[in-house]
């Protein structure tokens, strides 16, 4: 048994690779749902929910650190998700996430 709690307590650090997510949303009257999510020790990943009745316009400007800042858009159809998903060339200590939201 204490072989066994050894092995799991050594295995802990591989797994909890967790970073942390700060998005600044600003909405202008969309309707849009937003999940964070880590992938990879440089990859993360901002996931968009339009539950309204319009199409919305979404742009997100990600900041790692002193990397430049690099962003991505999309536009959602109503009940249409999307993803926007970022890699850098270096491990993601703090990643920062500019969301801008428009109605079409």
């Amino acid at each position: 048994m204490k072989i066994f709690c050894c092995a799991l307590i050594a295995l802990m650090p591989l797994v909890a690779f967790a970073y942390p997510i700060e998005v600044e949303k600003q909405l202008n009257g969309a309707e849009v749902s937003v999940t964070t999510q880590e992938i990879d020790h440089n990859m993360g990943t901002v996931l968009l929910y339009n539950y309204g009745q319009t199409q919305a316009k979404c742009t997100g400007v990600f900041r790692n650190g002193p990397e430049a800042p690099r962003s991505r858009k999309v536009v959602l159809a109503p009940g249409q998700s999307s993803n926007l998903t970022i890699k850098f060339a270096r491990s993601i200590i703090k990643l920062r996430v500019q969301l801008t939201c428009s109605l079409q």
